[in-house]
Order: structure tokens, then C-alpha cells, then sequence
């Protein structure tokens, strides 16, 4: 009852001008991402609160072109309204008790026919777990069940992720730290807007 909380949220995507502006006008969908590596399961990706992560994701892109199947001319952000539904939010324990029970199923199901689990595999100087193709794979397990068992879907996974280098010398955070939320339910998604700057003349609300 109490972990759904308020619902409402502002997500950022980071992406070409031209399909931000397209998007906003409804002249495009939104597309998903159905990698097998992708972070928190295959849907609509967006940074909580976070314009600016969304926006220096789009300028890495533009910068190593051969790192997005959509390369990217002119850095933009869109950002929506988002209603998160029935959320998988493995910022909740329960949920996340609910993702252990996820990865048991998947490993009966690949050992019973003598296939390998997947794995989550390090890139990077840092060899940061970034391409989750075992994380993936369990949390699409999840969706699965709950569409076998005629279970309420969720329309929203929700997840934390510690990325880059430390903040400082022994820190607990890191620079590239953030909420993600993926969106599997486009309903969830109650508008678009292209983000305005702050008007310094006033006080920020």
C-alpha cells in the first residue's frame, strides 16, 4: 500500500535535437530500447530530475559516434511527465527481495534445459558492470512470470546506479550517480516538453 508512493515523477532523455523537437510534437513516438544489456530491462529509458545527466549522456554520444545505433549531430533533452504505475522501484526493499525471486526462476528455468546464465560484463578503465545482459534477463523474467500467472503488469521499473569515478579520494559516491526509470507502459507518460532554462531574475521554486 505504501510502497507505490506519490506516482509522479520528471523524467529526461537524452537524444538529437531533431528527434527531441519531433517527439515533443508528436510527429514520433518515444522509441524502446530492447538491448539484452539494457540496465533495468527493455523500455523507455529517462534520468530522474536530471536534464543535465540526460544531456552529457547525448554529448558522449555525439562525441563516440560508434557507440549509438542513432547518431546524435546536436545534443538535446526531452522531458516528460511521468506517472510510474505499478512500479518494479528496486530502490524499495520489497522489490527487491521480489528481483532475487526473479534471477531463482531464471536459473531453474536455463538449467533445466543446459543453458548458460547470462552475465553482466565490466567496460571501461574502471570496469564498471555497464552492459547487464544478467540483470536484463531477470528483470524480463519478472515481466514474463507476471504475464503467465494473468498478474497486473508493471508498467515501470525504477532503479539507482553508482557510475564513474569517486567524487573524492575513499568517497561513497561517484561522479555520474543517478535514478533511471524505464518506462514499459507508454501510458505512463502523460506529456513532453523541451526543458526551459532558469530565469536568474527570479528565485528558484
Amino acid at each position: 500500500m505504501y510502497s507505490r508512493g506519490s506516482g509522479i515523477i520528471y523524467g529526461f532523455h537524452g537524444c538529437d535535437k531533431s528527434v527531441a523537437e519531433n517527439v515533443v510534437n508528436l510527429k514520433q513516438p518515444l522509441k524502446e530500447s530492447i538491448n539484452k544489456y539494457d540496465w533495468i530491462g527493455n523500455g523507455m529509458y529517462f534520468w530522474e530530475n536530471s536534464p543535465s545527466r540526460a544531456l552529457e549522456f547525448a554529448t558522449h554520444l555525439m562525441n563516440n559516434p560508434g557507440k549509438s545505433k542513432n547518431p546524435i549531430k546536436d545534443p538535446s533533452v526531452i522531458g516528460s511527465v511521468i506517472h510510474l504505475g505499478n512500479c518494479l522501484d528496486l530502490l524499495d526493499y520489497e522489490k527487491l527481495n521480489l528481483l532475487k525471486f526473479g534471477y531463482e526462476i531464471l536459473e531453474a528455468t536455463l538449467k533445466s534445459s543446459n543453458k548458460p546464465l547470462p552475465t553482466n560484463k565490466p567496460i571501461g578503465n574502471l570496469q564498471e558492470l555497464m552492459l547487464r545482459e544478467l540483470d536484463c534477463a531477470v528483470i524480463e523474467t519478472l515481466h514474463k512470470v507476471r504475464k503467465d500467472e494473468k498478474l497486473s503488469p508493471f508498467d515501470s521499473v525504477r532503479g539507482v546506479f553508482w557510475e564513474g569515478q569517486e567524487l573524492y579520494p575513499n568517497a561513497g559516491f561517484r561522479e555520474k550517480d543517478h535514478i533511471q526509470i524505464c518506462i514499459r507502459n507508454p501510458n505512463c507518460i502523460k506529456g513532453f516538453f523541451l526543458p526551459r532554462e532558469i530565469d536568474g531574475k527570479f528565485p528558484l521554486i
